[in-house]
């Protein structure tokens, strides 16, 4: 069930939610940005893996606190537990968490640091343009965990990512080559930098280049000399 995204003209959203009125202003707000994109629905965990298997969308934007089928009491670790299998199942899949429960998301911090996928979090109570952007980040492949409290209680680097450092800012190198170096794709190389760069609380801004940033950080943070 291993989901492996290529090049597509037409864009396919996932939007899981239980409660219609916030289910219908997700998909509008989709609708309105992504014109030509396909949007499917689901209103619990079964129906939902059900429309993934089949429609295979490029991105699910979901709520946490959702029932496991129609007519059962939602509950956090529904959404949790079916966030879970979605990153077990479809590795490259992007993901939008947009509930009022991310806190709960710390539970699960190695699966979020291993899905090599778009994973970002939308407060419900973010802005329509702030809520945009994490859907956009997703789509790139980008990681953004910043609002997730106590997922990064201290700076944690892993090893593939600080060599990644190294390789780029030491040695000069572009992805190509330290793909090559490490015997690892362009794509896992990309994925390093977008956890490396959440890890640090650095994310997209306009006008400023993010690799540039990420090595101003990393040099702060003793990561590199």
């Amino acid at each position: 069930m291993q989901q492996v995204l290529s090049g597509k003209s037409i864009l396919k959203f996932m939007v899981i939610d239980d409660h219609e009125s916030v289910l219908n202003g997700t998909v509008e707000i989709l609708r309105k940005n992504y014109p030509s994109a396909e949007l499917n629905i689901a209103t619990n965990a079964s129906h939902a893996l059900e429309e993934i298997i089949i429609c295979q969308p490029d991105l699910v934007v979901m709520d946490l606190s959702i029932p496991k089928k129609l007519e059962m009491t939602a509950r956090v670790d529904i959404g949790i537990e079916l966030l879970k299998v979605l990153m077990e199942n479809y590795s490259h899949l992007n993901i939008v968490v947009q509930s009022v429960h991310v806190k709960t998301l710390v539970r699960i911090r190695p699966c979020i640091d291993n899905h090599k996928g778009g994973f970002t979090v939308a407060d419900k109570s973010l802005s329509t343009p702030e809520m945009l952007t994490r859907v956009d980040w997703a789509l790139q492949g980008l990681t953004h965990t910043k609002d997730i409290k106590g997922i990064h209680s201290g700076l944690e680097i892993k090893p593939e990512w600080l060599k990644v450092l190294n390789l780029a800012f030491e040695e000069g190198l572009q992805d190509k080559v330290i793909a090559k170096n490490m015997c690892i794709s362009e794509r896992m190389v990309r994925h390093y930098w977008s956890k490396l760069q959440d890890a640090l609380n650095i994310y997209p801004e306009e006008g400023k280049n993010i690799r540039i940033q990420t090595e101003i950080k990393a040099r702060a943070e003793g990561l590199i000399d």
